[in-house]
């Protein structure tokens, strides 16, 4: 105690020497003043660029007792001090209030998140400039002299404060948040030090700055431990002091949680849990076990079913005793005849179709060329708002009522700068000590990130519907000047934006003295100023540069620089650079014209990424970006799309032939059968998108990106099925051309329906998925048109390509016929009749005989190869014999009747 009232007198004689031995305060008692009313603004400042408030006058006399209007404008502003309607005193004038009441309307904007800080932030400089005991904690020690007779003006002077009391303060404001720029309040309270390292001297010194820009008279704060200089004149400040998670009054609120860390409820700590493993309220253990055995009786007990039935069934069928014949249930009769049903139309379908080929063939291509025709008023639609948000969702109805109110948030445009080559170097800044810089902050790349500014911030594009050159100064965001806004008004974020994007200021130099050392700072030593500080109007180095961009507002260090860690902003491994640009509704001229100028801020930036190659590794964005680069991709995607086709073309010709030969390839392969499969996935593809483009319904890319592919391989996976079906089913008498696509039409045809409602069922937009609304109603209208036209297409052109091969490829069980009538099926030799027949099968005893001619049973399946094929004509000759020509062969099930 002994010592801390020595080291109180010792600071008390430091005062009075400081002040060369002359009081301007000689009376420190309460209800005394040290100052009132004003007195012009302070003469030894100059230059700020803020407004300043005026200075108060030297008067050390009693405080003034205030009444009516006064009286009422004390108690608004300063509440504290309000003490009764007929025993309020005050050191301060109406003049006073009204100046300290706007020169705290900006730090209240920052604070009011929180009520209690902001009441204990005003009280605390109300008590500075209207305590009605001001002289006991205030003492004057620098005035200016006016002349004719007025009091001088008070242009510095000294608080002292009790340290509990400052502390308090400032703890109830230290954690609330400025939520726009994702920072603490004290960040841009505490000058270079920051929300990290600011505490209650910095916090109060930096107020008291006029390095700061906003200060009117410098201040010097004083925190005082309790019993600190007893006997000292000088009484500390000290008073009660609202908490953070405390209410002012009733019906008002609390800081929250988010600004306050003693108004968050506390959580309680949860129980311990229980080490042992447990499966509901039995022992893990036992119940694995428990489990495992049931697992493995369970498997016991089937595996002896399964040897036990068989044994079970031989012995009931030696006994006669059959087995009970289960009724079928109302579901299998309703599915049979729903299959039925379907099979018999789709039959009736299939042989329609096949009568009347030309007439299918031309009105199926009419109707694809009259619904294609609907392509002209295509409407496609890339903004990826509408591409992947619902019109009815929750976010698109917020943003709608933004945009209503106040206008579509604006366009963003960015550079991203690194330099991985350059070294990184260190600093010892005079105001924050030893610091390492990153290669890219180096003063050449600065200058060349100032010339690539200019650059495109002096940028103009000529706009054809316009007839004239438009500059960012048309569509650029001016938060400050919107109506009538200059180059200097645009909304640029950048690092550069801390010099106002001068060069001579970022270049500039100066020596300063701090603590007894003197040393030179640079712009090192502002950026760093402002990265901790950017509300900053004058930083605290001997520069006294502002850290304010030229359009007015403050650039923060995340929107300037990236790739740092923490607060490291001097190490951050990239340069930003944003230009945001005014937002329009669509249809509004001026959208376009903002599209303009960004696709001339994208090539710009591309000649600057090729010539900065060596020096600079560039990312760059602009507001369409996207939208651009969806058309991109959609663009190079088409040959992916005409190869994908080319190779199902392949596929489908190649995968359904049958080959004898390598010279039959030609023959075999169904390439007509591919060729017209892929015309008509590009026929339903393209009906599609034009039916539902006279109905008005906008496309999107996705539409050309997936559907097509899904058509494609929904179609051929159909011709497959018929083809498949076709080539399985027996052949009936008398024209396979025209009668062997009813079995298949019927069998396949109802499952083939039922198949493709599943998948359009599947496809219909159940939920209001805007990108993908439009493809998959096209895609159910394609596969509606898979389910009619590939199987009228395999039906058309079926029979007639099967038929060229069916004298390559024979099952078991079907009659060879010959095609001469009356003539016995035998292997040819020169001279003989050729006959078509298996090579080395030999004639039954008893050649079954048929009204069409002559034939042999086969026994097993018969491939082309084995087989010999009959020339042109029938009978014996010297042209008769082996030859590679087609014969009419028909070939019939064993059913049909012999003769």
């Amino acid at each position: 105690m002994a010592e801390a009232g020595l080291r109180g007198w010792l600071l008390w004689a430091l005062l009075l020497l400081s002040a060369r031995g002359e009081l301007y305060t000689p009376i420190h008692q309460p209800g005394y003043c040290a100052f009132y009313d004003e007195c012009g603004k302070n003469p030894e400042l100059s230059g700020s660029l803020a407004s300043l408030s005026n200075v108060s006058c030297l008067s050390n006399t009693p405080a003034r007792h205030v009444t009516g209007d006064h009286l009422a404008l004390l108690r608004r502003v300063c509440p504290r001090l309000y003490a009764g309607p007929n025993t309020t005193y005050a050191c301060c004038s109406p003049k006073q209030l009204v100046s300290l009441q706007s020169s705290l309307a900006i730090t209240k904007a920052l604070l009011t998140r929180c009520p209690a800080c902001s009441d204990n932030f005003v009280s605390l400089h109300c008590h500075n400039t209207c305590s009605p005991d001001q002289s006991a904690f205030i003492n004057v020690t620098r005035v200016a002299a006016r002349g004719g007779g007025q009091p001088p003006a008070v242009v510095a002077y000294e608080a002292f404060y009790q340290r509990g009391f400052a502390e308090d303060t400032y703890a109830s404001c230290s954690r609330v948040r400025i939520p726009a720029a994702a920072s603490l309040a004290v960040g841009a309270m505490c000058g270079v030090y920051g929300s990290a390292l600011c505490n209650a001297q910095r916090w109060l010194n930096y107020q008291g700055d006029t390095g700061n820009g906003l200060a009117p008279l410098d201040i010097t704060f004083h925190l005082w431990e309790p019993g600190q200089a007893p006997g000292s004149a000088m009484q500390p400040l000290s008073g009660d002091i609202t908490r953070c998670n405390e209410s002012q009054a009733e019906g008002q609120a609390a800081c929250s949680c988010q600004d306050c860390a003693a108004s968050c409820p506390a959580i309680t700590r949860p129980e311990a849990l229980d080490a042992t493993f447990r499966l509901g309220r039995m022992a893990g253990g036992l119940a694995l076990i428990i489990i495992l055995c049931s697992a493995l009786a369970v498997l016991a007990a089937v595996l002896t079913a399964f040897r036990v039935q068989p044994g079970l069934a031989s012995c009931s069928s030696k006994r006669g005793t059959p087995g009970p014949k289960g009724r079928p249930s109302l579901s299998s009769n309703l599915s049979l005849c729903t299959h039925t049903l379907l099979s018999r139309c789709f039959q009736g379908w299939g042989t329609w179709v096949a009568s009347w080929p030309l007439t299918v063939l031309a009105v199926s291509i009419a109707v694809v060329v009259a619904l294609a025709g609907g392509l002209a008023f295509t409407e496609l639609t890339t903004d990826p708002v509408e591409l992947w948000s619902a019109p009815n969702s929750q976010a698109r109805r917020e943003k709608a009522f933004h945009d209503e109110h106040f206008g579509p948030f604006f366009r963003t445009n960015q550079v991203i700068l690194t330099a991985p080559q350059r070294p990184g170097y260190s600093y010892d800044s005079l105001l924050l000590g030893p610091k390492n810089f990153s290669g890219v902050l180096a003063p050449d790349l600065l200058l060349e990130l100032l010339e690539l500014q200019e650059r495109l911030r002096h940028l103009q594009v000529w706009s054809p519907q316009e007839q004239r050159n438009v500059s960012l100064r048309d569509i650029c965001y001016a938060p400050l000047n919107p109506d009538n806004a200059s180059l200097s008004d645009c909304c640029i974020n950048s690092l550069l934006q801390y010099f106002q994007n001068n060069r001579t200021r970022l270049l500039l130099t100066a020596n300063q003295t701090l603590t007894g050392h003197t040393a030179q700072v640079d712009w090192k030593d502002h950026f760093l100023y402002c990265a901790n500080a950017p509300l900053t109007f004058k930083d605290g180095t001997a520069l006294a540069l502002s850290c304010m961009a030229d359009y007015g507002a403050p650039v923060f260090p995340f929107l300037a620089v990236g790739g740092y860690k923490g607060k490291d902003y001097s190490q951050a491994e990239a340069l930003i650079m944003t230009f945001s640009l005014n937002n329009y509704p669509p249809g509004d001229a001026r959208l376009a014209q903002a599209k303009l100028w960004e696709a001339a801020f994208l090539q710009e930036l591309r000649a600057f990424q090729k010539r900065s190659a060596g020096t600079f590794q560039v990312a760059f964005m602009a507001e369409r970006s996207l939208e651009d680069e969806i058309s991109r991709t959609t663009a190079q995607d088409l040959p992916v799309f005409g190869v994908s086709y080319l190779v199902i073309f392949l596929y489908i010709s190649l995968a359904l032939g049958s080959y004898a030969s390598c010279s039959r390839v030609p023959v075999d392969a169904k390439a007509t059968l591919g060729l017209g499969g892929v015309a008509v996935v590009l026929g339903a593809v393209m009906a599609a998108m034009g039916f539902f483009s006279y109905l008005g319904v906008p496309s999107s890319l996705v539409v050309l990106q997936v559907v097509p592919f899904l058509v494609l391989a929904v179609g051929a996976d159909n011709i497959f099925i018929f083809v498949l079906e076709y080539q399985r089913l027996p052949r009936r008498p008398g024209g396979a051309a025209r009668g062997a696509h009813r079995p298949s039409a019927g069998q396949r045809g109802a499952q083939h329906a039922a198949v493709q409602c599943l998948r359009g069922h599947l496809l219909l937009p159940g939920r209001p998925d805007p990108h993908a609304g439009c493809a998959d109603l096209c895609a159910d209208v394609r596969l509606g048109g898979d389910l009619g036209l590939p199987a009228a297409d395999v039906r058309l052109r079926g029979p007639g390509v099967s038929g060229q091969q069916e004298a390559g490829g024979l099952q078991a069980g079907h009659l060879l016929l010959s095609a001469c009538p009356r003539a016995a099926p035998t292997r040819p030799e020169r001279g003989a009749a050729a006959w078509l027949l298996p090579q080395g099968l030999r004639p039954p005893p008893a050649t079954p005989r048929h009204p069409r001619g002559r034939g042999a049973v086969l026994p097993g399946p018969v491939r082309g190869g084995s087989l010999f094929h009959a020339p042109h004509q029938c009978g014996a000759g010297p042209g008769a014999g082996p030859a590679q020509g087609l014969v009419p062969a028909r070939l019939f099930p064993i059913s049909e009747p012999l003769l």
